[in-house]
């Protein structure tokens, strides 16, 4: 990821006069939603209750990701955001360390679609949407976090929290170049069990996982049950549900969520961590079945931990007899 340098705050202005005078390019996506504007998506949204935390310099990222867990129901200080995201070294915040601190403060980040309309749509759910904007050229870069909190389509407008400003109006063209020209990344800070709108399989299969690293094992279960309710055949959900529930010492749920998983996936790692799992709660029997499915599967990738517990439940089976 790269490194966000941001602009003084003071820089702000001269740098958005400049932007409108020369960003006379063709804004796709602006066009686009005015000229045709999906029948389902509400002509304006505001979301005027979201905090705000004034940037310092340099500090964009800690208060945009402030302002993100505060409408979020997490709390949120700035300053102490910026001990855990902000480089000094690079004068800035990389994408990574944002959805890293969102994790740290109890909040699943999740990256949503790269379109303007995915966007609209978030806010319309009542989701503020960190965003990252280049208020710079391609050639001469100026990066910058601000929030998504509103937008008229009719008016082609769209409402920041950005900087020192709490409710910056920019015109939507305007917007749609700087966020392009930052590669259109953004995301959106929940709480676990709740997910974007917009959200695809991909990016909450990534959100849940890198959740989970992060977050008490309660809290991952949350997330992942949550994420599975949607997307029921993803196996990595499934072994995700599975080894949070282990980790939070239901075993026994835990066994479940294997279970589940080998059988509907045909997954040699899911038939392996049943078994462990069935050993653990002296099921011997059964876990001797589960290991020798694993290793029935044949898949080469996983064959030494199959063996490697078929002997285990071999073992526990003879000392019972």
């Amino acid at each position: 990821m790269r490194a966000v340098p941001t602009a003084r705050p003071q820089a702000w202005t001269a740098l958005f006069l400049f932007l409108l005078v020369t960003l006379g390019g063709c804004a796709v996506q602006t066009r686009a939603l005015r000229e045709h504007p999906p029948a389902d998506l509400p002509r304006t949204a505001d979301l005027d209750a979201t905090p705000f935390f004034p940037q310092t310099e340099y500090q964009c990222g800690p208060a945009a990701l402030a302002t993100a867990l505060g409408a979020a129901g997490f709390a949120a200080d700035p300053a102490q955001l910026a001990e855990q995201v902000f480089l000094p070294a690079r004068t800035g915040t990389l994408q990574i360390e944002m959805i890293a601190g969102a994790r740290r403060q109890g909040a699943v980040a999740t990256r949503v679609p790269a379109t303007l309309e995915a966007l609209l749509r978030e806010v319309r759910a009542g989701h503020p949407v960190v965003v990252l904007q280049n208020l710079g050229l391609s050639w001469v870069p100026a990066w910058h976090y601000a929030v998504l909190v509103g937008y008229d389509v009719a008016a082609g407008e769209v409402l920041l929290r950005s900087g020192s400003t709490r409710r910056e109006v920019l015109p939507m063209r305007t917007f749609e170049h700087t966020w392009t020209r930052s590669g259109s990344w953004a995301f959106v800070a929940l709480p676990a069990g709740q997910w974007p709108a917009t959200a695809q399989e991909n990016a909450v299969v990534e959100a849940a996982v890198g959740f989970e690293r992060a977050a008490p094992p309660a809290q991952a279960v949350i997330a992942y049950r949550s994420a599975l309710a949607r997307w029921g055949d993803n196996l990595t959900l499934a072994m995700g549900l599975g080894n949070s529930l282990h980790a939070a010492g239901d075993k026994r749920a835990a066994a479940d969520a294997f279970q589940a998983a080998a059988l509907r996936h045909h997954s040699a790692p899911a038939w392996i961590n049943l078994a462990s799992t069935r050993l653990e709660l002296g099921e011997t029997e059964a876990a001797l079945q589960a290991a020798r499915s694993a290793q029935a599967l044949g898949d080469a990738a996983w064959q030494t931990q199959a063996d490697a517990v078929l002997q285990q439940a071999q073992a526990a089976s003879t000392a019972r007899r």
